[in-house]
This record gives C-alpha cells, structure tokens and sequence, in this order.
C-alpha cells in the first residue's frame, strides 16, 4: 500500500521506539486476521505497522508459578494443542477455535482478538471469565491489568499509542475448578456471535461454588464482566433455583442493540439460556467430568 511502511522488530525496546515514534497511525500485527482485513476494504489505513512475532517469547507458552503465561501473539492453533491449557482453562482453547477456519487459526492471536475490541469477540468472554491479565509493555515501562480493562468500546482500547500487549497470565486453577464458553450464531460456523457466555467456577467438596466470574458477548458496546451473574452462582449448588437467578441475572445485564442477527428481545434471552447452558458444563468440569461444549 502507498506510504505503508512495514517493520518486524526482535526486541520490546525497538517495538515501542516505533510506535511511539510514528507521526501517523501505527498498528502492531500480533496474527493480523482482523488488521489485514480491515486494511483491504480500506476502513483501517496505516502508515506504520509493527510485526511483533520476532520478539522472543512472544509465541510460547509456559507454566510459571503455578499459573500460565501465553504470548500475545502465540497462533490459535498452538494455544489450542498445549496440554496444560487444555487441562487448566478448555473453556478459553474452545473459545479461540470458534475464531475462522482452520488457515485462520494458523494465525490468530488472544492479543488480536482482545485488540481489536468487538464486542461480539469469542476468545474474550472466556478470557474475562479466566481472571487473566494483562502484560503491556511501553514508553513507560510494563504494567499489568486485567483484561476487562482493555476494551473501552467497538474498536477502543485503553493502550497509549507506544504500548502493545507482551503476554497473558492466567492463575493457578485451584482444584474443582472448571470454565466453558458457548455462543450462538445463525449459522452452523464462522459467523460472528448473536451472543456469547463465559462462565468459570470453582466448587467444594459437596459440589457448593465457591468462587465465579461470569461475562457475555454481544450483548453490549463491550464484552461484560457481569458480577450479578456470578453472586447467583456463589453459595449454591447447579439447582432450578440457582439456574433461574443466573437466567435473571445475565437478562438483566444485557445492553443490545437491533441488527440483522437479532433483535434486543431476541439477543437478551439467548443470554440467559446460553448462561444456563455454559454453567453446567463449567460446573461439570469441575466435578471432574470430561465435557465437550461444542
């Protein structure tokens, strides 16, 4: 493209020099399914962009002090081969599968999805779900915050123009502890989400739920981290009653709009049925059951 200057550093100091040194737009590519996209139909036009997959570390994963690191740009296809994420969180590897086809997924990133802040994004409701963070690195050094403190609305973020996220941690997954993600699409596959859930819990040894997050998809300028769904959960076992507090509780949170892949009514109750649904197969896993959600 004219005036499209395209760099791919091998270190974070270099890749924050660039950004913070471009005097027009600059964009990092972490898998680039969404930026290529948005730049061939012309909404997106930058001057700069930065490759981020040459910086050390920024494609692996690994366990660190009982919890998991996975690099911004580590492809779809690799987060959703590794084992330990696949024990710890499958609710989050099912949820970056559900993003394009099989070639997509050679290249898509939790960065990526995160980034490009669409509220209908399938990695990120299970990402908020997960309580991961976070790592961004820039001018200023690196910070860490949650991932519900990224997105600030369709296509925002909270990153200054010289940050670029490094890494995801996710924490150490206490015992009885299980996460699913579900969505609903008008089509049997590679459609964007009418509504999507992510609900993680940990349970006792009588199968109480101790601890939830719960968020949904779709259903808001943002992906929502949405508390009253989980206090509906916390002190209860998977009962009728706990199941219609939850229904409530994701209804109740549902901020919608009207568009072709639904209507306001239509979206807030597939919210609630998709939170009932998603419930029981993370209330399953963490009774040990093995449990597909798709």
């Amino acid at each position: 493209m004219p005036g499209l200057t395209y760099t791919a550093p091998t270190s974070v100091d270099a890749a924050v020099k660039l950004l913070a040194g471009s005097s027009g737009l600059a964009k990092v590519l972490s898998g680039g399914t969404d930026l290529l996209v948005q730049m061939r139909s012309g909404r997106m036009k930058p001057e700069l962009i930065v490759d981020t997959k040459k910086i050390p570390g920024i494609m692996d994963i690994r366990e660190e002090n009982g919890g998991l690191i996975v690099g911004a740009a580590t492809p779809g296809a690799v987060v959703e081969a590794n084992a330990a994420m696949n024990k710890a969180w499958p609710g989050v590897v099912e949820a970056l599968d559900l993003i394009g086809s099989t070639q997509v997924q050679g290249r898509c990133s939790l960065a990526g999805n995160l980034c490009n802040a669409s509220p209908a994004a399938d990695s990120v409701p299970a990402l908020y779900a997960a309580a991961a963070t976070a790592v961004i690195v820039g001018s200023k050094g690196r910070r860490e915050i949650p991932v519900e403190q990224v997105p600030t609305g369709p296509g925002r973020t909270s990153l200054a123009k010289d940050e670029f996220i490094l890494e995801f941690k996710f924490p150490p997954r206490p015992a009885h502890s299980g996460d699913a993600y579900l969505r609903f699409i008008p089509r049997t596959e590679m459609d964007i989400a009418v509504v999507g859930c992510g609900i993680s819990v940990t349970l006792d040894d009588k199968g109480v739920c101790t601890a939830a997050r719960c968020s949904l998809g779709a259903v808001a300028p943002t992906v929502l981290l949405v508390q009253a769904m989980a206090d509906a959960l916390v002190g209860h076992t998977l009962d009728d009653a706990t199941l219609a507090k939850l229904d409530a509780a994701a209804q109740a949170a549902c901020k919608p709009i009207n568009d072709k892949r639904g209507t306001i009514e239509y979206r807030t109750k597939v919210a609630g049925v998709l939170a009932r649904r998603a419930a029981k197969i993370a209330f399953d896993r963490a009774s040990g059951k093995t449990v597909k959600a798709h």
